[in-house]
């Protein structure tokens, strides 16, 4: 199985209706990435199984990579956590495994043995879905051609509701051990690793998209131009630099700002605090909302409320430290609150010391213009 994209039409058909659309959308104007194409062929050429997981702030385009590889690779297994409704343990077993029993056991028609799989699947209880995915992925790893891989891509990761199943589990009871030429490449938000929520024993590998700050610029551009390739006094060079500079690389933020950009025509227009307009797009602002109501949760702390005020004001990178002498609290309660956020976090080294700030400006613009932190 070739393991990076092929330049070959989008196709969605081979996976579930609920995801087509979202493949669709997110490989629209796909520009680059081959850095990470390259990282995951490396892991599978290099390992006979294993985890690939991709991590990255929202909006750094970690759907959209995950999307051009599914749809290039149809034989992959596809699930997307982020989709409204498919967060839970029992609608991921349910996808994933008629998924596999559908591309991979019923290839050559439905058998006996395959309807008796789905009946077993209807009426299995999602605490019992462990043993059932692993059997299946070790029936399907057992009849592979030499040559041939499994790989399940799971997007969205962080969006699963741990309530949904015992907290000792893996996420979506992933499987901790892997039969040959079984593959999961996963993509979340930034995470604790003593909170991953995962327990695994065979080969894995992270690729951290913040740990490429040209690979992502360059990219950035590429997707820039080829967005405003129909409107020539957009595609100035100083005008696309400056635009990807504001965006901070960031995908999400492109993807909502390119289309008024274009509409509104202002190549000359000061791409600076205030942006384009006096307004972000409403599909951005909702996004941005999404996070508020993730970071707020069933309300704010005192000491929650005070760092996070302390976050939208600087447009640098604070220390625990820093920021504990400043809202004068003890510096465990506030590493507690920003391990909370980690998501929505930057988290950089500064002249020797770990730093935090929000992941993009224009998130904390946003924030500090709403009156939600009064």
């Amino acid at each position: 199985m070739n393991s990076s994209p092929l330049p070959t039409p989008i196709s969605t058909a081979a996976y579930p209706k609920e995801f087509q659309q979202l493949l669709r959308e997110k490989t629209e104007n796909f520009a680059g990435r081959k850095f990470v194409f390259s990282a995951i062929s490396d892991f599978l050429d290099s390992h006979s199984r294993g985890y690939f997981t991709i991590v990255g702030t929202p909006g750094c385009g970690k759907s959209s990579i995950l999307a051009q590889y599914v749809t290039a690779h149809p034989r992959s297994i596809y699930y997307n956590a982020g989709v409204e409704g498919k967060n839970r343990a029992e609608d991921f077993l349910a996808s994933v495994c008629t998924q596999l029993i559908d591309k991979y056991l019923a290839a050559n028609g439905e058998t006996s043995e395959i309807l008796k799989l789905k009946s077993q699947l209807q009426n299995l209880e999602s605490d019992d879905g462990s043993w059932f995915l692993s059997l299946l992925l070790q029936q399907i790893s057992d009849k592979l051609a030499d040559r041939q891989k499994l790989i399940i891509v799971i997007d969205s990761v962080d969006a699963i509701a741990r309530t949904s199943q015992p907290p000792s589990s893996n996420l979506f009871y992933l499987p901790r051990y892997l039969g040959d030429r079984t593959y999961f490449i996963l993509a979340r938000r930034p995470f604790l690793r003593e909170k991953s929520g995962l327990l695994i024993e065979t080969p894995s590998q992270t690729l951290d998209l913040r740990d490429y700050p040209a690979q992502n610029r360059e990219d950035a551009l590429n997707y820039i131009q080829k967005y405003l390739s129909t409107a020539p006094d957009l595609t100035q060079p100083e005008f696309c630099q400056q635009l990807a500079t504001v965006s901070e690389n960031n995908f999400m933020y492109l993807s909502q700002m390119l289309p008024a950009i274009n509409e509104n025509s202002h190549p000359d227009a000061n791409l600076g605090e205030s942006s384009l307009f006096p307004e972000l797009p409403p599909g951005l602002a909702a996004y941005y909302q999404n996070h508020w109501l993730r970071m707020r949760g069933d309300g704010l702390s005192a000491i929650e409320l005070s760092v996070l005020n302390v976050l939208v004001q600087s447009t640098t990178g604070l220390s625990v430290s820093a920021i504990s002498n400043i809202i004068d609290r003890d510096e465990y309660e506030v590493e507690k609150v920003l391990d909370n956020w980690i998501e929505f976090l930057n988290k950089q080294e500064i002249r020797g010391e770990i730093c935090y700030s929000l992941y993009h400006d224009s998130f904390r613009e946003w924030l500090g213009k709403k009156s939600i932190l009064e």
